[in-house]
């Protein structure tokens, strides 16, 4: 089987990895161009590139897919599979009918339940008890194609969108390994997806990092978790922007405005919500590294009792 890897952040890394691992034939690798990062805006490589480019694979960088010496090339390659994961372009009809056995993609989702850019946030956000990866058959829409493995596991309480995203990597990786040996072997079986049970997990955006604390203390605690680390949660004291790291649900019901901070100690910083309250247990104040509230509270900080935060610039 030759394969072709498409990819571009560590989430796809960790697939590109497990393939080399398990002696797959990858004979080349497409990733996102270089972007500018960091301070100094330099063009910096993608994870699946810098790994692509330590094994010695070839790799291609198209914007897209319209110039049809892109699409010339990869068919050069006679590919009898794509693996695509996190790649960052929806591929066309001509791309993913290039591969003797089409393209499959590794999504981080129980397919149909969330398609898009943010499954992983999104689910946590929702309150779903489970996630998972689904590997599915590409075809020209949204993550709509026939699924051929799915793996779950339990969104545990103190999961945040980075340890579920880490633990989706791993099981991903795996998945596709599998999957990759079926079509080797022939074994192939995939299920059609019931479109009435979707939803759209709609990319992250920093606006909506700002916590409303009209919401409930279970929607405010959510979203903490699914947004940490990126793009983080934030609310805002004065000219403070404060971001949120992790929170407690306190189940007690109160007549104060929503933001107000009802209570201030070592076990944290107590934020009346439309319905309930939330206790702030690890937060970053600007210029600073995050930090448990109790040890925020031993300097000097800019909380105070009956102040109210704001729920929008």
């Amino acid at each position: 089987m030759k394969v072709v890897f498409a990819g571009t952040p560590d989430f796809a890394a960790s697939h590109l990895q497990a393939l080399l691992n398990n002696h797959v034939d990858v004979v080349a690798v497409y990733t996102q161009p270089d972007r500018p990062a960091g301070r100094g805006k330099k063009l910096t490589p993608s994870p699946v590139k810098r790994l692509a480019l330590e094994n010695q694979i070839p790799v291609y960088q198209p914007e897209n897919f319209k110039q049809q010496e892109d699409r010339d090339a990869l068919s050069a390659l006679q590919p009898d599979l794509m693996v695509v994961v996190a790649y960052g372009l929806l591929l066309p009809q001509a791309v993913l009918d290039i591969p003797k056995h089409g393209c499959i993609n590794s999504h981080a989702s129980l397919l149909p339940r969330w398609r898009g850019a943010a499954p992983i946030q999104r689910a946590i956000e929702a309150g779903d008890s489970v996630s998972g990866v689904t590997v599915m058959q590409m075809e020209a829409g949204l993550d709509t194609g026939p699924m051929i493995k799915k793996v779950e596991t339990p969104i545990m309480p103190s999961d945040t969108g980075g340890s579920l995203h880490d633990r989706l990597m791993e099981m991903g990786s795996q998945a596709v390994v599998d999957v990759v040996a079926q079509f080797a072997n022939g074994q192939v079986v995939a299920e059609v997806q019931d479109d009435s049970l979707s939803c759209y997990a709609k990319k992250l955006t920093k606006d909506e990092a700002l916590v409303d604390w009209r919401s409930s203390a279970e929607e405010v605690a959510r979203k903490i978790r699914a947004f940490n680390p990126f793009p983080c949660c934030y609310t805002l004291l004065g000219d403070h922007r404060i971001r949120l790291l992790q929170a407690q649900i306190f189940p007690q019901n109160h007549n104060a405005l929503p933001g107000t901070i009802m209570s201030i100690n070592k076990q944290g910083i107590m934020v009346a919500c439309g319905e309930f309250a939330v206790v702030l247990e690890k937060i970053q104040l600007p210029s600073k590294k995050p930090m448990n509230v109790a040890d925020v509270l031993n300097g000097k900080h800019p909380f105070e009792e009956q102040y109210v935060l704001a729920s929008e610039q």
